[in-house]
């Protein structure tokens, strides 16, 4: 039977050189199982609630200021070594719709240790609704993605190996989750030296937490003991902060969802 040839649009040439780019890391698996009652608790008797998203995200950089490795990348110019960055900077993967193709593209949040539950949803919210093109970082994504190949690499390689630039242009960790869908990834891949994903929250508060990393930066048992302390920020800094909001309006949310990003560019 004869089949058909399809052009690889820039989008997918995006996931396609990330994937280049990820794959030759020795990276491992190490998952939790957590109990946020607490957090699930705080979170349901907002009016309005902040999508689980927004609150793992802001876990994970109260704990990655606890946790040097977590800031750390293993680079290659001037000469392989391991670079600490002074705060984290999450890239987070969002769904979006662009010329008629569900892509993938990835939107950073500098320092979400320091911004309030608000401001992180705000600025999530943005990203899955705002226009693509007006995204100054999809716009520049897409750019990227239409140049040749070997120039789209070597950016890509310098931007990942040049310490400030990776920070800026790539971010610290990357989050992805579709439990918004009932799912989860057992083995994501990144560039970068951790990935932060999670299954689908059960009614009790119950899911399964899990930190892929680099083994060049840190071993096991430091992401193990991390993923205990993770399950205290949530269920204890983060927690407090959402019973501190004020809140207003409805939300339609389940008790262990959160949105899942398909707007339209």
């Amino acid at each position: 039977m004869r089949g058909r040839a399809l052009k690889i649009s820039a989008p997918r040439r995006l996931v396609c050189d990330l994937m280049r780019f990820s794959i030759g890391i020795p990276r491992v698996t190490v998952q939790r199982q957590m109990n946020l009652a607490p957090l699930l608790s705080a979170r349901a008797a907002r009016p309005e609630r902040p999508s689980w998203s927004v609150l793992f995200v802001k876990g994970y950089g109260l704990l990655s200021q606890e946790v040097p490795e977590l800031r750390r990348a293993y680079v290659k110019l001037p000469w392989p070594h391991f670079y600490e960055f002074g705060l984290s900077v999450a890239s987070v993967a969002h769904e979006r719709e662009f010329e008629g193709e569900r892509i993938v593209l990835l939107g950073s949040i500098k320092g979400p240790e320091r911004r309030s539950i608000a401001e992180l949803q705000a600025m999530m919210e943005t990203a899955r609704t705002r226009p693509v093109l007006e995204n100054k970082e999809f716009r520049r994504a897409l750019k990227i993605a239409r140049l040749p190949g070997p120039l789209r690499w070597l950016l890509m390689w310098l931007g990942l190996n040049i310490a400030r630039r990776r920070g800026r242009h790539f971010g610290t960790f990357q989050f992805s989750v579709y439990s918004g869908l009932g799912a989860e990834s057992l083995n994501p891949l990144t560039p970068l030296t951790t990935l932060l994903n999670y299954g689908p929250i059960r009614e009790d508060g119950t899911v399964t937490v899990r930190i892929l990393y680099d083994h060049r930066v840190m071993d096991g048992a430091n992401v193990a003991r991390a993923l205990e302390r993770f399950e205290a920020i949530l269920n204890g800094e983060v927690a407090a902060e959402v019973n501190g909001m004020p809140g207003s309006g409805a939300s339609s949310e389940g008790p262990g969802q959160h949105p899942v990003a398909r707007t339209t560019g």
